[in-house]
């Protein structure tokens, strides 16, 4: 994939009013998600799950791509057509999680690096021939006693632009997530400060391993009170604490930010993203990359009958999805969830 062609995927990845879903989790993450909901977390579950969520009719309305596992973008559908295929007809580019996970980071008691730079670009290679047209690269950021140390907010940006590189390489749009994690008491604006200087760290590595911005995609997490924080920010302040941190600190070349959930409740995520669109417009499109903020309320009504409840739990979805999809363009209203 050519440089152009790398912008053209990054552009259509946060198209006006589309997102990213992801269903990237691991089979121990879908564990405790089955676990939830009673349903035994078998490889056959876990592919009818995923059939059920990459089959809702319109879903590449207001989703333009969608993050998996390993285990899913090798898998069909009952009938035996393959989960990529049926994305691309229905207009859902296929990506692709491929960080090893976080990992003690040694001599940093409670922190972390997440590795999985070895035999990547071989990984890579792979993947685009099985369909992948992005990928993705966690890292974990946590706020607390003397944290995060300047040592491991550099080692992770530094993997995240040597990930990003290797994607570019194989023709592949690289997606970043140093994700600064809601756990703690900590206050907006410790969440502000950490976040920014994440934030600056990674572009500095970017540029460094020169990755094409314009072809890239940032997965941010909000900059939002710690989970168990008093007298928590409501949704305005998160949203203008966001936004000021993005432009202090993200370069207007990128292609496009996604934000994930982390954390927050259905609804919440979607009034933070809407809020921030109401903003104002800013040098990048402002869209999301959920998880379980999409997936919740159709994991529910699916497992309660996994073969009964396809069609209801696809239309939890589909709402969920057109929620946001509003909410990327600032036209998100409350009112709207009960229709």
């Amino acid at each position: 994939m050519s440089s152009i062609e790398l912008v053209k995927v990054a552009q259509a990845m946060v198209a006006e009013g589309r997102g990213i879903l992801a269903i990237d989790e691991s089979s121990g993450t879908c564990q405790k998600r089955f676990d939830s909901i009673g349903v035994e977390c078998t490889e056959e579950n876990r592919r009818q799950y995923r059939e059920m969520l990459l089959t809702t009719p319109g879903l590449g309305e207001h989703v333009s791509g969608a993050i998996l596992f390993d285990e899913t973008i090798r898998q069909s559908t009952g009938g035996g057509e393959p989960f990529v295929k049926v994305m691309e007809a229905a207009g859902v580019m296929p990506g692709i999680k491929v960080d090893a996970g976080a990992h003690a980071l040694a001599g940093h008691p409670g922190e972390k690096v997440t590795e999985g730079l070895d035999g990547l670009r071989g990984r890579l290679k792979e993947y685009v021939a099985l369909g992948a047209k992005f990928a993705k690269w966690r890292a974990v950021i946590t706020i607390g006693d003397n944290m995060p140390t300047a040592a491991c907010i550099e080692a992770n940006a530094h993997a995240l632009a040597r990930y990003a590189a290797l994607c570019q390489e194989a023709g592949v749009v690289p997606m970043v997530e140093p994700e600064v994690l809601m756990d703690g008491s900590h206050s907006l604006d410790e969440c502000y400060e950490v976040s920014e200087a994440t934030l600056r760290s990674l572009f500095n590595h970017m540029y460094e391993q020169n990755v094409l911005l314009e072809g890239s995609i940032l997965k941010a997490s909000m900059v939002i009170s710690g989970s168990e924080a008093d007298n928590r920010a409501d949704v305005e302040e998160v949203a203008r604490a966001t936004v000021q941190c993005l432009l202090n600190a993200v370069p207007p070349a990128l292609a496009g930010i996604v934000f994930l959930s982390g954390g927050q409740s259905d609804e919440e995520a979607t009034a933070h993203l809407d809020a921030m669109n109401r903003l104002g417009n800013f040098p990048w499109p402002l869209s999301f990359s959920y998880g379980r903020a999409l997936q919740a309320p159709s994991l529910a009504t699916w497992g309660e009958d996994t073969q009964g409840n396809v069609a209801a739990a696809q239309r939890k979805l589909a709402h969920r999805a057109r929620m946001n999809g509003l909410a990327a363009t600032g036209n998100y209203e409350r009112s709207l969830e009960a229709a």
